[in-house]
């Protein structure tokens, strides 16, 4: 935020004890998260990595160091461009919010993302109660105004329009995933016109002219997910995407900036309190 985006962008997981946690994956993460004490001795469950995030409560997640990123592992892209941050917990999604609340950022949005597999029940909380906490969270926090809910699982999308229809909905799409959709046909955002979306979030190796056409004709805007190179973001937006996901807004702002773009406004820096 203090760099300045549009947006920050949040993946949220339900717990067992039906608390709104971060996290990107349905089970815990070895790439990002250390085991380093369980609950109570003799937890059955414990060690926490690995586990689903349904199976475990907050305090159990609580234990874990999710502030750390093993060095040169196969699966982790980032762990030369990230810095570690030893001790942190797994944030739940009301302490998000507060702290955007607390920057004042009523600029960002907050595009929060409902992880959720309808091929892998036994890891996905209930869509409809899930959609229902999310939502309920984002007004506690007077978010609503200024959010977006995506999913890939287009069974939340249907949910959110009917549970808030002013909120703006995003239905992902990756090559991986249309499988999840019964009778998709050729014409992917006009199904996801009908789902209830607002904007249809491609991978980008999907967003060619016919589909930026096939958008066009369902009235969605595209946003185009994930964009680390500046010369492919420079491609999108030459075929009209109105978004870029992207790991490194600051390479972003400059291809914003090449392109004569409106910039986002930085936030400013919380003020330390007081003693």
């Amino acid at each position: 935020m203090e760099l300045g985006v549009h947006a920050l962008e949040l993946d949220v997981a339900l717990t067992a004890d039906r608390r709104l946690v971060l996290t990107h994956d349905l089970t815990v993460s070895a790439v990002t998260s250390a085991d380093r004490r369980p609950l109570r001795d003799g937890d059955p469950l414990h060690p926490y990595v690995g586990k689903p995030v349904n199976a475990l409560t907050l305090a159990q997640l609580h234990t874990l160091d999710v502030g750390v990123r093993l060095p040169r592992h196969p699966e982790d892209p980032f762990a030369l461009t990230q810095v570690a941050m030893p001790e942190t917990r797994m944030p739940t999604l009301g302490a998000v919010l507060g702290l955007v609340n607390a920057y004042d950022a009523e600029s960002v949005r907050l595009h929060v993302e409902l992880k959720s597999d309808p091929m892998r029940p036994e890891l996905t909380a209930d869509p409809e109660m899930f959609t229902e906490l999310v939502i309920d969270e984002l007004d506690r926090h007077g978010r609503l105004g200024n959010v977006a809910v995506l999913s890939f699982d287009w069974r939340i999308i249907r949910h959110a329009a009917r549970l808030a229809p002013g909120v703006r909905r995003f239905a992902l799409i990756e090559p991986d995933t249309l499988h999840w959709h019964d009778d998709l046909g050729p014409d992917v955002p006009a199904a996801a016109r009908a789902a209830g979306a607002t904007t249809l979030s491609p991978e980008h190796v999907m967003v060619d002219e016919k589909l930026m056409a096939q958008a066009a004709a369902a009235e969605l805007d595209v946003a185009v997910w994930t964009v680390n190179d500046v010369a492919l973001g420079a491609r999108m937006l030459d075929l009209g995407v109105s978004g870029i996901v992207t790991d490194y807004p600051d390479r972003m702002r400059e291809l914003w900036r090449e392109r004569g773009l409106e910039l986002p406004r930085p936030v400013a820096p919380l003020k330390p309190v007081g003693v």
